[in-house]
């Protein structure tokens, strides 16, 4: 017999549960947005800083596609506390911003500058001041030029060692108010695209062997500044990677797929992820490079494992549908149509399921406890109507729905704390210029005035309920 509805104390009949109602993030979930220096700051030549291997890039003739360079970008160095009453406003609780280190060491290496480290001191102070917790990445790419000059970059262990110095001096100097610290942001995309595409900065298409080589050194300078930090921190810093993950999704969810998935994503993040949290090159991965293998010793690896409290995920588009297959290493990669949706950038590929299957199987491969998507967000037009206003609904669409696959991945306890939406504006986007934009606010880059596009709404939203409405 089918039961009755169900009552209350009074005897009289409970109103069913909204099945349209918004479901919740977790207690605590940490909201936030990020930017880095580089696209940003500006004043590239003020107060001893020294030039970094974009600066040498983006004025270099034909590498930007609209001819444009950093050197002012957002001039955010002189209206920082105007950005941070942005950061307010949309209610948010933590900011990811990175720190240039051509600033703090206009060489790289030997003395530090001041001025530089006092900027940061500043806008540390500005956002504790509106009750906004600084996460600082310590590398968004822009690499002191001298070190590319003397070291080749990141083709040396000497730039490893550097980037160590660099980070434990920092932390020593600004762990009292920066409790988390991100060493590498997207290894996946700076190693690749800057030494092997030739497509970012430095410009440089190095030769297999050497390639690997260069993905190793920057793990090594990972695992080199988890232990500065350690040492040079304040007891309690907590630090981690944010890494441009392979996103390896099940083409459709069956058991097989949802394994072949997780042998997918162990190997094809082989290189950083899965070295940092394993402390080895998997099987595959060495056979698979062959005599191109990077070179490395036992203690080089125990370096690089050194133990991270939090993984940051960039998480914008699936990169790899499989499938599960008889053959070793037992998935299949499979093309993508033509036809496969993607927002204005057309690499960003629209696959919301990304914000779910990412982080769930990351924190089964690799037994993570904590996990942040420290970006996530989408490129548009973003032209003003009549009005003068930016209705973004294509950005509002995307985000409603990698959230809604965020929301469900929370719920069955996958342990993402914390989610930052890239990005607080429009900035200088790379090898792009100033021709996309990513930004919660439009930024007219003429005047640079800026003014808030209706995500912010949304996402102000979003925060206010901690939940996703329909």
């Amino acid at each position: 017999m089918a039961a009755g509805p169900a009552k209350s104390e009074d005897g009289n009949a409970k109103p069913a549960a909204d099945p349209h109602a918004p479901a919740n993030f977790p207690n605590g979930f940490l909201w936030g947005t990020a930017t880095s220096a580089y696209q940003i700051e500006g004043a590239v030549s003020e107060d001893g800083r020294g030039p970094s291997i974009w600066d040498t890039f983006s004025h270099t003739p034909g590498k930007i596609a609209d001819h444009s360079n950093a050197d002012r970008a957002n001039d955010h160095y002189h209206r920082y506390k105007e950005d941070v009453r942005l950061i307010k406003d949309l209610g948010v609780k933590a900011y990811r911003f990175s720190i240039a280190w051509p600033r703090v060491f206009p060489n790289g290496t030997g003395a530090p500058n001041p001025k530089g480290l006092d900027f940061y001191d500043r806008l540390l102070d500005e956002l504790l001041a509106n009750g906004i917790e600084p996460f600082a990445t310590l590398y968004h790419w822009d690499l002191p030029q001298s070190l590319q000059d003397r070291f080749g970059g990141w083709q040396s262990s000497d730039t490893s060692k550097a980037f160590a110095d660099y980070a434990g001096y920092v932390a020593g100097r600004l762990s009292d108010r920066v409790k988390s610290f991100f060493t590498v942001n997207e290894v996946g995309r700076f190693v690749n695209f800057g030494y092997g595409y030739g497509i970012d900065a430095p410009g440089l298409k190095l030769p297999e062997a050497v390639l690997n080589q260069v993905h190793h050194n920057v793990a090594l300078g990972h695992g080199l500044a988890v232990q500065a930090i350690r040492a040079k921190g304040r007891a309690g810093t907590k630090v981690g990677p944010a890494e441009n993950i392979a996103a390896c999704l099940p083409a459709i969810d069956t058991p097989e797929n949802v394994r072949a998935a997780e042998i997918a994503t162990r190997e094809l993040n082989a290189s950083f992820l899965n070295v940092i949290l394993e402390g080895k090159y998997t099987d595959e991965f060495l056979a698979y490079t062959g005599k191109d293998a990077p070179k490395y010793t036992a203690e080089e690896l125990k370096i690089i494992a050194s133990p991270v409290d939090f993984v940051g995920l960039n998480i914008y588009a699936p990169q790899f549908y499989v499938v599960a297959n008889d053959r070793a290493p037992g998935f299949k990669v499979l093309p993508f149509p033509d036809s496969f949706p993607h927002m204005k950038s057309e690499w960003l590929r629209i696959g919301p399921e990304t914000a779910y299957w990412v982080p769930r199987i990351a924190a089964k491969i690799w037994n993570i406890d904590t996990i942040y998507i420290s970006e996530n967000g989408t490129s548009g037009t973003d032209k003003p109507a009549a009005d003068g206003k930016v209705y973004d609904l294509d950005r509002i669409m995307y985000l409603r729905n990698y959230l809604t696959q965020l929301q469900r991945a929370t719920s069955e306890g996958v342990p993402v704390r914390g989610y930052f939406l890239w990005s607080l504006m429009d900035n200088f986007e790379w090898i792009f210029g100033f021709e996309q934009r990513f930004g919660l606010y439009r930024v007219d880059f003429d005047t640079l005035a800026r003014s808030p596009k209706l995500s912010v709404s949304f996402y102000r939203d979003v925060i206010a309920k901690n939940a996703i409405s329909a």
